[in-house]
This record gives C-alpha cells, structure tokens and sequence, in this order.
C-alpha cells in the first residue's frame, strides 16, 4: 500500500460577517487529496481533507514541508503491522525536522493531511470514519446520534438585532435546539440586547451559549460574566485568550456556570497544561479543541486520553469547527457533541446534503470515510484536486 500523491489548493470560505476579532471576508482554507495506489471499482481510493474557519490556508508550508516528507519516505515506514496506513507515523514523518513548540500555522497545514488519511483509511476498510473509531477506540460502543449547535450569531454591520435574529429562527427551523452567538465585538450593553433577543427565540438559557472568541481582559471577562450570571446560558465560551491561564481561573473562581474554550490550543502539550493551571472545572465546563486546526484527529486521540488521565471526561470534550469530521469524532468516541456551520463557511461548513436535524440532534453518515463525497458543493471543489 503506498501514497501515490498529496496535492493541495487553496481555496475560498469568506463570509460577509465578524465575531470579536476579525472579520471573514477574505478567509480561506486549504483542502488536500490524497490518493492512494489501491482502487475500487476502477477508480483510485483517495482520501480527503481540509482545514476549518479562521487560520487561512497553509499552501506554503503544505508544498515545501510537510508532503514532500511523507512522498519521500519509504512506503513501508507508513503502514501499520497489518499494512493499511498509520495516521500516527504519517503524523511523525511530516513533522519530522520541526521544533516541538511554537504550535500555530503548521498545525493547521498537518491538520489538513491526517484528516485526509483518516479518509483514506476508513474507505479502504470500507466503513463510516465513525465506526472505525469506535472499533479502535471505544470498544464497540457509539452514539446512535450526536448532539449539535450552530457557530452562528455574528455582528452583520446594518442588520443588527432584526438580522441576529433572523439568522437564528433559521437555525431553529433547520432543526436545531441549542444555538450560539457571538458577542464582545459590541459594547456589553448592546450585546446585552442582543442576548435578550435571541432568548425571546430559544425561550430558556440551556438554550444559548455565547462566545467571545478571546477577546477580553480579566476585568472585561469577569464583568461580563457578572452580566450573564442569572441567564444560567449553556455556555460561556473564549472570554480571554486560551494561554491565559491566571484570566481563566480567577474567572472560573467567581462564574458559576460552565465555561467552554480550546479551540485554539493546538497541541497535546498546550491542552494539558491547561486543563492543568487553568481552574477550569471537569464537571461542567468543556474542551473544544479542533482536529482540523490542531494536528488532526490523531493530536486529537492523543490529547483525549491524556486529559482524561486528569479527570475530563469524553462527554465534556466537543470539537470545535463545524465539519463532518467532529461530527464522526462525536459519534464513534462518545464526545459531548459537535459544532456545524449550516450557514456560513460555505461549502464547507456543516454536513451531508441529507443531514437531517431534529430537536438538534443528527445521525452520522455511515457511507465510508468522512463522508465528503456527499457534501455535493464541497466535494465538486476538492475532487478536482484527484482528477
């Protein structure tokens, strides 16, 4: 069994809307093909993959790093004791020559490749990406179905209140139950109103989390939390910056409801060193860390496990990032769930053009591998990268 080529491209996910921070009008995301010398039905057994929302593509570092490493190595030195490929010694040959540390752009480009293996790898068992994590990795046992929310809620400069909740009922009628909207890109009294907007719609503060995508200070975070205390919401997500460890503590110290945060925490290490020194709590609050940001699926097992050494469970851990990928992640390792992206980061965001969501809950695919192939406007972009 062998890697034949790794091909790359770039390509668009702006969309016309902010959070606290930046605005997505000029982002992109990288997508790989990775094609394999095994067939099926006459056509080649390629595996798929891309990054997620906000960190740009990684073409550079894709091109001149980390494929020509795993081209380069004996085929071989790829495969497991039963000859299908080792998503784990992929992940050691393209990283091979880097410094451990400094875990940020490169994280994202590696992301892209093991999502594309896992891909391959569960197509040439012929299984839902799902399944094959819940033989290896769960012992048999997965979620008949998965619970999601929609990453929604942005500033739409002009649409305001009447735009926040427009996007939201959409949401509502495509099925989902628990929504989430951003907040910290407005004054803490106008995001007042906009919360108060949005509960008019979900009736209940279970049914909200909000997200302030890094942006506060210590004061800031805690003043808002002050703010929100009594709405008893789902969430609280990325109040400060995810290696600000001292901010997260003394919050969690003084906000009594769950917290949620990781997505940018890119590493086994970081991880770990935050669940460490950060004070979060395992019983309520949650992990969020993204296998298409953070070194793939495979960082993503690893990190699982050692964070469970110190008392975080699987049902407290839920994928950031919107994609098919989590959704798989959720299912066959029993996460607490997983996000979508129904409406924006489009064609990537979200799932199969047949997902079906009820009381905001879906059922994963179970066609082999991720599934991208049936995500019709995504996958009419990225297959030309196997033609």
């Amino acid at each position: 069994m062998q890697i034949l080529d790794i091909r790359e491209s770039t390509e668009k996910i702006q969309s016309s809307m902010r959070n606290a921070v930046i605005d997505f009008s000029k982002m992109t995301t990288s997508v790989v093909a990775l094609i394999t010398d095994k067939t099926r039905n006459g056509k080649p057994i390629i595996g798929y993959g891309c990054g997620s929302n906000g960190r740009y593509a990684q073409g550079s570092i894709l091109r001149e790093r980390l494929i020509p490493r795993i081209l380069e190595a004996q085929p071989d030195s790829l495969l497991d004791e039963s000859g299908l490929f080792d998503p784990f010694k992929i992940q050691k040959t393209m990283m091979k020559n880097e410094k451990p540390g400094g875990h940020g752009d490169r994280a994202v480009a590696a992301a892209v490749i093991d999502m594309a293996v896992w891909d391959a790898l569960a197509k040439l068992e012929e299984k839902p990406l799902w399944r094959l994590l819940s033989e290896r990795y769960n012992e048999n046992k997965f979620d008949k179905k998965v619970l999601v929310y929609p990453g929604g809620g942005y500033y739409y400069d002009g649409k305001e209140i009447e735009g926040l909740r427009a996007e939201m009922a959409q949401y509502q009628l495509l099925g989902y139950r628990i929504l989430k909207m951003k907040i910290g890109g407005a004054d803490l009294k106008t995001d007042l109103k906009r919360i108060d907007a949005v509960l008019d719609l979900v009736g209940s503060g279970q049914n909200l989390a909000v997200d302030a995508n890094g942006k506060f200070d210590l004061d800031q975070a805690i003043k808002f939390g002050k703010a929100i205390e009594s709405l008893d919401l789902f969430w609280y997500e990325e109040p400060g910056d995810p290696l600000d460890f001292a901010l997260h503590k003394a919050l969690a110290e003084q906000y009594p409801n769950p917290i949620a945060t990781a997505e940018n925490l890119f590493s086994r290490q970081d991880v770990t060193n935050f669940v460490l020194y950060s004070g979060l709590r395992p019983e309520k609050d949650w992990i969020q860390m993204d296998p298409a940001l953070g070194y793939g699926l495979s960082e993503y097992l690893q990190t699982m496990e050692a964070i469970g050494t110190l008392g975080w469970t699987r049902r407290q851990q839920i994928p950031h990032g919107g994609h098919q990928l989590g959704l798989h992640m959720a299912a066959g390792l029993q996460l607490g769930g997983t996000e979508s992206y129904p409406l924006v980061f489009q064609p990537f965001g979200g799932f199969a053009d047949d997902a079906l969501i009820e009381n905001g809950y879906t059922v994963p695919p179970d066609t082999p591998g991720i599934g991208i192939e049936s995500k019709s406007k995504m996958y009419n972009i990225i297959k030309k990268l196997g033609e």
